[in-house]
């Protein structure tokens, strides 16, 4: 009969590792420390002064820009039993529905917009249908200006 055993190798004895290659392996660059001032034996250390104090800063309180009114004036003559419109945005404005402008004399619109902080920027528009020609009109806040707008 035969003998079904196979037999097994032991596995390589493992190679032996010396301190010194351990040693290589881990050696890394390393400043060198500085030199310092070697204090007598039996002396004090050195006294430090302490930083002088400074006055704290004033506290500044951010200011809020102030509202104000804007006054836009039109010299234009739309003739009799028209009036003049106002559409756009800041300052109560809407682009959806003209204000009125207040009639002065024959040829003078004069409005005053309520307080505002941002620019406005508006159109003319004879009696809210017509809108002027051009661009649209831009004033800072708290300005009163003339235009002569053009239909």
């Amino acid at each position: 009969m035969k003998n079904n055993t196979k037999s097994v190798k032991s596995p390589a004895p493992a190679k032996k590792i010396t301190v010194k290659k351990i040693v290589r392996a881990a050696k890394v660059a390393v400043a060198p420390k500085p030199a310092g001032r070697v204090a007598p034996k039996g002396s004090k250390p050195p006294v430090k002064k302490a930083p002088a104090k400074r006055a704290p800063a004033p506290k500044v309180e951010p200011v809020a820009p102030t509202a104000v009114l804007t006054t836009i004036t039109a010299k234009i003559d739309i003739g009799f039993g028209n009036a003049l419109y106002l559409r756009g945005e800041g300052a109560g404005l809407s682009w959806d529905r003209g204000t009125k402008m207040n009639c002065v004399n024959d040829d003078t619109w004069k409005l005053e917009l309520g307080e505002s902080v941002r620019p406005v920027i508006y159109k003319f528009l004879v009696n809210d249908l017509t809108w002027s020609a051009g661009e649209d009109y831009i004033v800072p806040a708290g300005a009163s200006v003339t235009v002569v707008p053009a239909f």
